[in-house]
């Protein structure tokens, strides 16, 4: 169901799987569209895309399965959908896992920070206890076990940060243990720190963080692709590419608006917009046209 299985194959490539960060039907679509195999829902892009708020812990299980909902139905490429720390207990981490597979989702990524959780290369997070995050992890594979047996359970922690690469070394292993297929330590500072992780991480598939994709940030160094699939990375996510992307692309055409509107004269930027045909084709609008000429009941 919506590509779980074509993502463990992916997986299970010697090629690394690139997920470019998603947070609606058309930020997925044209992820979709420009080839990629699969797509990452961020719960930063959501918080930032439809709360306009920051990743602070705004989100509730109800608003992301109704985002995944919508975007699972815009594409067939499969879907990671980050559900946080699962909102809640290991109880609720097993409903939001079953939520979310009956949402589309093709993978559901769990983290172990205290609730409100905030965005992992952000100050002030803190993270639950060993044995409650092992525990949350254990209730998610639970739920894939149970009710979507190809869904795949990204395990992810921020411990790293609050208490030192050693701790989360260990419980990226408890997480491999307990089931989950992937895991990931977010916030790396170091390459060095990197291919430690992979080096001493056994049992599962290993993720990182690429953020912007294209810019760097002052937490983990800006690595390419090819560089972290040496390492032994498998996955790599660019959840903030599309969201600021799409920020600069809405400014620049402000900025332009602000000249047309202050001309007499016709003024055109066709740089700054898709032209029309290439709007509606991506909207799924030829589809549209497609079931109205044969579906249509209607005569002069």
């Amino acid at each position: 169901m919506y590509g779980r299985r074509r993502l463990a194959e992916s997986l299970a490539d010697p090629e690394i799987t690139i997920a470019p960060g998603v947070y609606d039907g058309i930020s997925a679509r044209l992820v979709e569209r420009e080839g990629f195999e699969t797509g990452f829902l961020s719960g930063a892009g959501v918080s930032n895309g439809r709360l306009a708020q920051p990743d602070v812990g705004f989100l509730s299980l109800p608003e992301v399965a109704d985002q995944s909902r919508q975007i699972t139905d815009a594409v067939d490429i499969p879907i990671w959908v980050d559900a946080d720390t699962g909102y809640g207990n290991a109880v609720s981490v097993h409903r939001t896992v079953r939520t979310l597979a009956n949402a589309g989702a093709a993978a559901v990524m769990i983290e172990d920070q205290e609730w409100p959780k905030r965005c992992g290369h952000m100050a002030g997070k803190s993270v639950i206890g060993f044995d409650r995050a092992v525990e949350k992890v254990r209730a998610a594979v639970a739920a894939r076990d149970d009710h979507a047996p190809d869904l795949l359970v990204k395990a992810r922690t921020d411990a790293a940060g609050t208490h030192g690469l050693d701790e989360a070394i260990a419980r990226l292993n408890a997480f491999a243990d307990a089931g989950a297929d992937v895991v990931f330590a977010d916030a790396l500072t170091t390459a060095e720190d990197i291919r430690r992780v992979a080096r001493e991480v056994d049992g599962a598939h290993l993720s990182v963080n690429m953020g912007f994709g294209v810019r760097s940030r002052p937490t983990t160094p800006l690595i390419p692709a090819p560089r972290l699939q040496e390492m032994g990375v498998d996955l790599v996510i660019y959840p903030r590419l599309i969201t600021a992307a799409a920020t600069a692309g809405m400014k620049r055409a402000l900025a332009e608006l602000e000249t047309a509107v202050g001309t007499r004269e016709e003024y055109e930027a066709p740089d700054s917009v898709v032209d029309w045909d290439e709007y509606m084709d991506l909207v799924g609008k030829p589809e549209v046209d497609r079931l109205e000429r044969e579906f249509s009941t209607e005569t002069e």
